[in-house]
């Protein structure tokens, strides 16, 4: 059944503030407005579609994004796209206040972890009121679990990738290290060999890095290092499930490495990426469009990057959390979907999104008959995509995400021992799932 589009000032506030979970963000802080016009349909009929992207205003996208708008207007006359930007922090709200006043977008390009966020505000409708079956049948089906809330799709991912192993070569050759860690275990021997070394400058060399700072996105990359140790946070319906070794598992290896030296408290993964690229950071997780913030500081470390999967640890076998980056849409009527669904069509396309993920931003394609991007870096984490797994969807995951930061700082930053801090984590993340 389709969800209702009632809105309420409660709903608008629960968009409005809802924390987002991605790295990038604009510089512009105003948010604008752009089109050229209408063109009529075969029918007569105009169709103007109003697509909410933040990446408008951030200076690698914006090139990539007025193109499709200029290809597809070409190769659809009678749809004209009107772009909505605001910067990233501030798009969801922007677009929140516009359906307040009666003023719907018809598309969001946003991530996977806004979805349960927008569909319990009631703005965003099923992608099967928008795309056949038949045209999602040609998903990988664990990108299209990561889009679904409560058994129906709600985004489109257009890319995704798990959380991967980046490492530089020449620090681990030079410590000795003789093949890429494949287990927790195996990555402890790593850093033993790494710990103490430094740059030709004299700063020290971190072997490891795990973001853990106070943010959602944190959150997601631990929620991320739990399944790689077979545990889970959640149950496929959203119940607080954190009795099982997988879980404590993560944040006594968490503990070990930093009471060892072994990795940077507290960290962003901006600040993880900064590290990488001066060199001063041997291995660190991160999702595969990180890779492009990296190579902003500083373009010579990819001569010396590479990645591998997520590593095993415990009982598990190295899953990862599968992140996305996604399609939203709102209800126009029936014209408005159609376009929709056009404009979705040429976006997904080898030509269009092939190109966007091999030269501006590193992805791993959605549907299957994209081939995999051709992209050195990446070769190494191919095999990631198979043991990706989606988190269940729930209204509080960000505030989730949130405790599992704070979990993680205690047993760290804090000192706390893992069982006391497990335990504290319980009683937040009840009081949050409820």
């Amino acid at each position: 059944m389709k969800k209702q589009m009632k809105w309420t000032a409660a709903a608008m506030a629960a968009v409005m503030a809802f924390s987002l979970t991605a790295c990038s963000g604009g510089t512009d802080s105003g948010s604008t407005s752009q089109a050229s016009g209408t063109a009529e349909t075969s029918s007569g009929e105009k169709v103007t579609i109003k697509f909410a992207n933040y990446a408008l205003l951030e200076d690698a996208y914006t090139e990539f994004w007025e193109g499709v708008k200029t290809g597809f207007e070409a190769e659809n006359p009678d749809i004209t796209i009107e772009w909505v930007t605001a910067p990233y922090a501030d798009i969801v709200s922007t677009v929140t206040t516009m359906a307040g006043g009666g003023d719907k977008v018809d598309m969001i390009f946003g991530e996977g972890t806004w979805t349960s966020s927008l569909v319990d505000s009631g703005l965003i409708i099923p992608v099967t009121d928008v795309l056949s079956q038949e045209y999602l049948d040609g998903f990988y089906e664990n990108s299209l679990e990561a889009s679904m809330v409560d058994g129906e799709i709600y985004t489109l991912p257009m890319y995704m990738s798990p959380f991967i192993l980046y490492y530089n070569t020449d620090i681990l050759q030079k410590a000795g290290v003789e093949s890429v860690p494949t287990t927790y275990d195996e990555l402890l021997a790593a850093c033993e060999k790494i710990s103490g070394m430094t740059t030709e400058d004299g700063n020290a060399i971190y072997p490891f890095g795990q973001t853990t700072a106070s943010v959602a996105i944190s959150g997601s990359a631990i929620n991320s290092m739990i399944f790689n140790f077979g545990g889970e946070v959640l149950t496929a319906d959203g119940q607080l499930s954190i009795d099982n070794d997988g879980f404590k598992q993560t944040f006594e290896m968490l503990k070990q490495l930093d009471e060892k030296g072994y990795t940077p408290e507290n960290c962003k993964l901006k600040d993880l990426r900064n590290l990488f690229a001066l060199g001063q950071l041997a291995m660190y997780y991160d999702q595969s469009w990180g890779i492009s913030g990296v190579e902003n500081i500083n373009p010579d470390i990819l001569s010396v990057t590479a990645s591998a999967n997520p590593l095993a640890g415990g009982s598990g076998e190295g899953a990862s959390l599968l992140s996305t980056q996604t399609l939203f849409y709102c209800d126009n009527g029936d014209a408005n979907r159609a376009a929709c669904a056009k404009l979705t069509e040429y976006l997904m396309s080898d030509e269009v999104l092939g190109d966007y993920l091999n030269n501006i931003v590193p992805g791993y394609p959605t549907l299957k008959t994209m081939s995999m991007p051709d992209n050195p870096v990446l070769q190494g984490s191919l095999g990631s995509i198979d043991k990706a797994v989606a988190a269940p969807s729930v209204p509080a995951m960000n505030d989730l995400n949130l405790e599992l930061c704070t979990l993680a700082q205690a047993v760290t930053v804090t000192g706390t021992d893992v069982d006391t801090a497990i335990e504290e984590f319980r009683t937040a993340a009840t009081n949050i799932i409820g």
